[in-house]
C-alpha cells in the first residue's frame, strides 16, 4: 500500500516542479532519524532511483519514490498540501505514528 499522494498536494509538487524546472525528476517521499519525537518526514526531488531498494508509484501526474526502509514508517500514510491563513505546506497522515510533534513534521512509530 505504502503512501497516497493527494490530489492538491500533486498539484503543488508540479507548480514546484515546473518553477524549479525539474523534468525528468520524481518526488522522494522518505523519513530520518531526528525531530523532537524520533522521525521527520523528508520530501525531496531527485532525478535517480534505485529499482532494488526505492519503490515507484504515480499520483495525479507526479511520479513518487519511497526508499524501502522508509516504506516501512510509512505505509498508509497520505501526503496532503495544506493552505490557510495559519499555515501552508505538505501534511503527512501517518497510521502508524503513536506519537507526533505538535507540528506534525516529526513522529514516533
Amino acid at each position: 500500500m505504502s503512501i497516497v499522494l493527494t490530489e492538491k498536494a500533486a498539484h503543488e509538487v508540479k507548480r514546484i516542479m515546473e518553477a524549479q524546472k525539474y523534468e525528468d525528476h520524481v518526488l522522494r517521499v522518505g523519513v530520518a532519524g531526528g525531530g523532537c519525537s524520533g522521525f521527520s518526514y523528508a520530501l525531496g526531488f531527485a532525478k535517480d532511483f534505485d529499482e532494488t531498494v526505492d519503490a515507484k508509484y504515480e499520483f495525479h501526474g507526479v511520479p513518487v519514490v519511497v526508499d524501502k526502509k522508509s516504506a516501512l514508517y510509512l505505509d498508509g500514510t497520505t501526503v496532503d498540501f495544506y493552505e490557510g491563513i495559519d499555515r501552508r505546506g505538505f501534511t503527512f497522515d501517518n497510521p502508524n505514528a503513536v506519537k507526533s510533534c505538535g507540528c506534525g513534521s516529526s513522529f514516533q512509530a
